[in-house]
Order: C-alpha cells, then sequence, then structure tokens
C-alpha cells in the first residue's frame, strides 16, 4: 500500500507493479490532485546540486524521461512530456564563487556536463544578460531543463493501473501497527485498509501521519508562488536563470515563468507557515522583490507583465533539504518517500525504482538496475546527521 498517489508515490506503484509484479493499492485523499504538488510543480530538472546523491538521482531521472514514450507505454498510447534541455544557469558573485566552484568539481565528478563561464564568456554566450557584478556562471550544457510535470505523473498512474494497481479514494488519519509492525492504515471515517508493506508519500503531510507512530519528522508544506510572465523580450538559448538572490525565470511557450524564495516574517513579507492558502498569491513579492530583479539582469525584461500566478507546496525537509526515503528504523512492514525539498518532480523515476525495489527485496542482481538511496535513510534523522543540500531553489 502506498500513501499519497502524487508522481513519488505513482512513481513507485508504477514499478513495484511493472517490474516486481506487486499488487498495489494507493490511498489518495484526492484524486483530482488539485492541490497537489505533483499538479502544481514548475517542473524542472537539473543536475547542478551540492551533494553527490541528488547529482546521480537526477542523473538516472534524466535517462529515464528521455525514454518515457517506451517506458511507460500502454498499449499504442506513448505518453509525450515535452521535455526540453537549454539547461540551468547558476549565477554567482564573489561572495559565492568558491561554493560554486566546489559544487562544480563534484557535478564534473558525477558525469555532468556543466560548464563554469567568467563574465567575459557569459555575454558572449547570453549577450543579453548584465553581468556587471557577478564573476562566475555555471551552466549546464547538456541533461538540465523542463518537462511536463502533470503529465509525468498520469503517466505513471496509467502505466500502474495496466498492470493492476488501484486508487483508493479516501483520507488517512493514522498509520496502524501491531507491536513493531506496520499492518496498514486507518482512515478518516474508521474502516482499516491493511497491507504487507506500507510506504508512506504524502508529500508535507508525511510527518502529520508519521507523528501517529511517535516520529517527529521535520517535513512542512511550504508555500511557493509562481508567476506567469509575457514580454516582447528575446533571449535566445535562455536557460533557467538563478540570480544570486534567489530569484529565477524560465521560457514557457511564448512567455516566461518566474518565482523567488518567499519573504521572511522580519522582512515585512506574510511569511510561510504551515499549509498556507494557495489562493492567497503573494503579488507584493513580484512587485518588490522579483521584478526589480530581473528588469536588473535581463533589461529587455523591462517591458513585462504578469499574465498569471499560481502557487503550490513544496514538501520542505528543514533539516537538510534533502529528501527522506527507505526503510523507516524501528518499524517493520514501513518504508517512506517525502521530504525532496522541491526537487522531488525530477527525482520521481529514480527514488520509485529504487523504492520499489527495496520493498520488494530485490537485491543487487535484479534485472533493471537501480540507483542508490541509502544516503536519503531516514536513519539520518535518528543519527542528527544532516545531509546538506545547498542549491535549494
Amino acid at each position: 500500500m502506498i500513501v499519497g498517489a502524487g508522481v513519488m508515490g505513482a512513481a513507485t506503484a508504477c514499478f513495484l507493479a511493472r517490474d516486481h509484479g506487486a499488487a498495489v493499492t494507493l490511498v489518495e485523499r484526492d484524486p483530482s490532485f488539485a492541490r497537489a504538488s505533483s499538479s502544481l510543480s514548475a517542473s524542472s530538472i537539473r543536475q547542478q546540486f551540492s551533494t553527490a546523491v541528488n547529482i546521480a538521482l537526477s542523473r538516472w531521472s534524466l535517462e529515464f524521461l528521455r525514454r518515457v514514450g517506451a517506458e511507460l507505454a500502454v498499449g499504442d498510447d506513448h505518453p509525450a512530456i515535452g521535455l526540453v534541455e537549454p539547461g540551468y544557469l547558476y549565477l554567482a558573485r564573489a561572495d559565492t564563487q568558491a561554493q560554486m566552484r566546489t559544487a562544480h568539481a563534484l557535478q564534473r565528478a558525477a558525469g555532468a556536463d556543466v560548464v563554469l563561464l567568467e563574465p567575459e564568456a557569459l555575454r558572449a554566450r547570453f549577450p543579453w544578460l548584465a553581468t556587471d557584478d557577478l564573476v562566475l556562471g555555471s551552466w549546464g550544457a547538456r541533461g538540465e531543463g523542463w518537462f511536463d510535470g502533470p503529465a509525468l505523473h498520469r503517466a505513471f498512474l496509467r502505466k500502474a493501473r495496466s498492470h493492476g494497481a488501484r486508487i483508493v479514494h479516501g483520507e488517512v488519519a493514522a498509520l496502524e501497527a501491531s507491536g513493531e509492525r506496520v499492518r496498514g492504515v486507518r482512515l478518516a471515517d474508521g474502516s482499516l485498509v491493511t497491507a504487507d508493506a506500507t510506504v508512506l508519500s504524502a508529500g508535507g503531510w508525511s510527518s502529520t501521519l508519521a507523528a501517529t507512530l511517535g516520529l517527529a519528522w521535520p517535513v512542512r508544506p511550504r508555500k511557493r508562488d509562481v508567476f506567469v510572465l509575457d514580454s516582447p523580450a528575446e533571449l535566445p538559448g535562455c536557460p533557467l536563470l538563478i540570480d544570486p538572490s534567489g530569484v529565477w525565470c524560465r521560457p514557457e511557450g511564448r512567455g516566461f515563468l518566474a518565482g523567488a524564495p518567499p519573504r521572511p516574517v522580519e522582512a515585512g513579507g506574510p511569511g510561510d507557515p504551515d499549509e498556507p492558502d494557495l489562493q492567497a498569491i503573494d503579488h507584493a513579492l513580484f512587485e518588490e522583490v522579483i521584478w526589480p530583479v530581473l528588469a536588473a539582469r535581463i533589461p529587455a525584461f523591462e517591458a513585462l507583465r504578469v499574465r498569471s500566478a499560481w502557487a503550490g507546496y513544496y514538501e520542505m525537509n528543514d533539516f537538510d533539504h534533502n529528501g527522506i526515503a527507505g526503510a523507516v528504523p524501528g518499524w517493520s512492514g514501513l518504508w517512506t518517500a517525502c521530504g525532496f525539498s522541491g526537487h522531488g518532480m525530477q527525482q520521481a523515476p529514480a527514488v520509485g525504482a529504487a523504492l520499489a525495489a527495496a520493498v520488494a527485496g530485490a537485491g543487487a542482481g535484479a534485472a533493471s538496475p537501480v540507483p542508490s538511496i541509502e544516503p536519503l535513510s531516514p536513519m539520518r534523522l535518528v543519527r542528527g546527521e544532516p545531509l546538506i543540500e545547498l542549491n535549494v531553489i
């Protein structure tokens, strides 16, 4: 049984049913996924992380996404997710260039095609970019870009169903255990759903359910606003751009998407409380933070207007900004995949495959090699040993 049918749960269900012949039930409180992170993600993929496990997971996922039409085909229906790979471009001033160089060495050692560009090279490749205050840029020449995340989510669910997986509509109120073994879940209507194995993948609400077993997990839903922009600007070769301020933008159709970390309470912003209202878009964040940064960094963006906006949740792991995935220590029959802090969509294929193999008990001799998720084990929470990810957007 999988608690949560978002993209992480759907991917795990797909690999369990397709590759291991498991009978899978997904329990989902909102089958429309209207407020799910999977439906509201900006759906990008990169290799520019500061931890080796994240680089490896995204590289594995990228290869899966490149062949997704064959991997998730159902009969003659081959899903398309519109994957494009213009790269990510991280920009650095003097105070962060050392961190960028350290991460670059790790990324290159892992096989990522990432290039460091000094200001002159930045201007040559991206002539529309203002570089006067920059000392360095890190650009993914291959293997980074964006795709249709909801289409990937639907394809995982469809493929899982084609191999016998089923979705049960219900609100999980608690994890049910007998001794130290998790036996299933109790729904809000009082009914019990039992299973030999339970995977907790309820996004930002996973910690609430983990607490029913006495587990204190640092995972919370955090709101992120995304703005859809119209501009006559032509930006040849525009990647997903991350300014040193944390403001980001990328092309989307004939326009652009942009966002930034939410403003802290002490700066006069609304803050980022648990489960904030997704309908309450912080338009002042755009006017006061995002637009001034974009106009300075890309002068052609002086002519810019907001067409629309939406907000979604990050399942933010405040412990170290990395996913929590694997067997839950102290409890047999329980696994988890949550807390990916904004990079869950891109890593769902890799994590889903690895977690499915772990749940099914598939060893190293399995027919299809899967990436290691050992560094993301919940055991690090028990030990108080964070695996810090610095490149969080």
